[in-house]
């Protein structure tokens, strides 16, 4: 899209319509840190966020919430606080895009329109594709580390435990954070045991995929830890109802003979729910099928029809672990290019599919499982990857929310702050 395109478009006269040269759908990480990153680029961009929420959460955290070893308040902070100085919060839902005419629609009706866009809203949490499930989950036992309600209820959940059978989760779709089911898993079992009463308890895997983990080298190591523990792995099993008057979890399991329906009872279950590109994305003109999610090129993310709009994280089609880790070294490229754009130069940013999955497996025990697209261990340490580690326990517990609140939302360059900086 040429220059005197984008200009002809800002001479819109509607009325309620708002004009920024660069508008950022979304103020989670992806969103403040590439606001922060451009800013810090130049000062004189206009940039607006539309962002509804009036809380930003450090959701990486849950996980330690669930298991009893962080504070719910310490992973919220307001979000005006986060939003970096000179940028403008447009506190609303984003509903519609026109990309043709360079616009955003909110749902109470405004017409926000720029020049450049980024979209990175996050991830959409179908509660609704588990039959049962919202009306059951926050009491008798069904809970979940993906929501700020109820991921202090799974420490309830554990620390009460008598014994019985307990269900943790992994669905079909994609999800944020992949690590996350089993973490959670491997606290729980841990605290069984210094509760005394691991050994009348069955703790249970089911997961709707095949392996425990999708990179190999991390994938083995995993296995090793619920060998160890003696956790039952039942692989190929979607979650597919929740059944609170009888305590019974529904699954559907992929046999060589088809699919068939596997009930099992539960004194406890985790649940992760399906997750998907957010409605408002699906049915966009920005989505590439299937799935819904923004179609960018995996390298520059910019979208591969519309040129003046860029995407990053949960929401993108990026084909890499759905993580704030990924969103650190995203928004750099990301940003790189579109200041690349304005400017009418070649664009240099490259994102490589790095990411990283803290994979916690017991108190004091983390496997850091960092990647890139070529799908194999990517260290930034100068030891093995797939060994768990105390200094990774006391990395994922202290140093990587400190440096996503005090230097990733301000926007400081990644390679700075990446953990390989940690080796001397």
């Amino acid at each position: 899209m040429s220059s005197t395109n984008l200009q002809a478009s800002n001479s819109d006269t509607t009325p309620h319509t708002a004009r920024h040269q660069i508008v950022i759908v979304g103020g989670g990480a992806g969103g403040i840190t590439v606001a922060a990153q451009l800013m810090r680029k130049d000062s004189s961009l206009d940039i607006a966020i539309i962002e509804p929420s009036e809380k930003h959460y450090y959701q990486p955290a849950w996980t330690l919430v669930g298991g009893g070893a962080y504070n719910i308040d310490d992973t919220i902070k307001d979000e005006k606080d986060c939003i970096p100085p000179g940028v403008k919060w447009i506190k609303a839902y984003a509903d519609q895009f026109e990309p043709e005419n360079n616009v955003v629609i909110t749902q109470d009706g405004q017409r926000i329109q720029y020049q450049y866009l980024v979209v990175c809203p996050g991830i959409q949490i179908d509660w609704h594709l588990v039959e049962g499930l919202k009306d059951a989950i926050g009491k008798n036992g069904v809970t979940s580390n993906y929501s700020l309600e109820y991921a202090p209820y799974t420490w309830e959940l554990l620390k009460n435990f008598k014994g019985g059978t307990a269900i943790f989760t992994f669905p079909s779709t994609p999800i944020k954070c992949g690590g996350a089911p089993q973490k959670i898993m491997y606290l729980a079992d841990d605290t069984f045991r210094n509760n005394g009463v691991r050994e009348k308890s069955q703790v249970m895997y089911c997961t709707a995929v095949g392996k425990m983990f999708p990179i190999p080298g991390y994938c083995e190591a995993l296995e090793k830890v619920v060998e160890r523990r003696n956790i039952d792995v039942k692989y190929q099993h979607n979650l597919k109802a929740i059944k609170p008057e009888t305590k019974e979890a529904i699954f559907t399991v992929t046999t060589a003979n088809g699919v068939e329906e596997v009930r099992i009872k539960y004194d406890l279950i985790h649940v992760t729910p399906p997750m998907s590109s957010p409605d408002f994305i699906k049915n966009s003109p920005l989505a590439v099928q299937p799935g819904g999610w923004v179609d960018v090129n995996k390298t520059t993310l910019q979208h591969n029809i519309y040129p003046n709009v860029f995407a990053l994280g949960d929401a993108s089609s990026l084909p890499t672990s759905k993580t704030a880790a990924a969103i650190r070294k995203q928004a750099p490229a990301l940003v790189e290019n579109l200041y690349s754009l304005i400017q009418s130069q070649k664009l240099t940013g490259s994102y490589d599919g790095y990411t990283c999955c803290p994979l916690i497996t017991g108190y004091g025990k983390t496997i850091m499982a960092e990647f890139t697209y070529e799908n194999k261990p990517d260290s930034s340490f100068p030891f093995d990857p797939t060994q768990e580690r105390y200094s990774m326990w006391l990395a994922k517990r202290y140093i990587l929310p400190w440096l996503y609140w005090n230097r990733m939302l301000k926007g400081a360059p990644f390679e700075a702050d990446r953990l390989k900086s940690l080796k001397g």
